[in-house]
């Protein structure tokens, strides 16, 4: 079993929604990572996703594509991700760690390290869950698996436009928990409708008996606090990336841990 399933339990036997802050790995600076990573949980984090950098991320908008551009210029690959999760362990053996990308960067690395080396190698360095967009739940019941045998969790997206089957699909494979794409869109996209949050959690909530974190166009504590009535997670990330975008060097884990707290609060 991974962090992810008793972290969720224990929020929830709290009567408390999990705080789930995405950053991209690398950014925006090589070395800040696990330092910000540590800022995060000392916020109030319950869960952290880390992005493994892509040149062509299908479901990232403009604020996060740049970030994983600049991480990539950075010379930011899989290698270096495991290895800041890794870093991040040595002083936090606690906090859920989730690695959020795509297919091509895993299957890559097992072609240069052997088949299954992806999964290995997130295990030995501390990971808890992969969330891979661009693996639909009938083509991964082996990658499944193999996570599972090695402790980690395989999350999946959903979305406003998410069939009956293919909820069912994804509950018969997915493992922590399932991250709903609250819009039609891009991360980053403004325009959340709370209500139609909460009108379709009931209907994955039928097939899906593990917790539902809700994410995409989630930018503060109002937008935050109306999702966590009906969710069991919030995750907010562009806002994340704006904010250290903007952050001067050595400010970020103070800017970002001052956000999050006030997210914090109304959980």
């Amino acid at each position: 079993m991974s962090r992810i399933e008793p972290t969720l339990k224990r929020l929830q036997a709290q009567g408390r929604k999990a705080l789930i802050p995405y950053i991209m790995a690398g950014f925006p600076r090589r070395d800040v990572t696990p330092d910000l990573m540590h800022a995060m949980v000392a916020a109030g984090a319950d869960i952290i996703e880390l992005g493994v950098p892509f040149s062509d991320p299908m479901a990232d908008g403009p604020v996060i594509q740049k970030a994983g551009e600049a991480a990539l210029r950075s010379g930011i690959g899989t290698s270096e991700v495991l290895s800041m999760v890794q870093q991040f362990r040595q002083k936090d053996a606690q906090t859920p760690v989730v690695l959020m990308g795509y297919a091509n960067p895993v299957e890559c690395y097992d072609l240069r390290h052997g088949h299954h080396a992806f999964v290995r190698d997130a295990a030995q360095a501390g990971v808890d869950g992969v969330l891979i967009v661009d693996y639909p739940p009938e083509e991964c019941a082996e990658f499944a698996q193999t996570l599972r045998d090695n402790e980690m969790d395989l999350i999946f997206l959903l979305a406003p436009t998410s069939t009956d089957e293919r909820i069912a699909q994804v509950a018969k494979l997915a493992s922590g928990y399932v991250y709903y794409v609250s819009l039609k869109g891009v991360t980053g996209a403004g325009h959340l409708d709370t209500d139609a949050v909460e009108a379709m959690l009931p209907r994955i909530r039928q097939h899906v008996k593990i917790p539902v974190g809700v994410g995409f166009g989630i930018r503060d504590a109002t937008t935050a606090q109306a999702v966590g009535r009906v969710a069991d997670a919030v995750v907010i990330g562009s806002r994340i990336i704006q904010i250290l975008e903007a952050a001067p060097a050595g400010q970020e884990g103070a800017l970002v841990g001052s956000f999050l707290a006030d997210i914090k609060k109304v959980l």
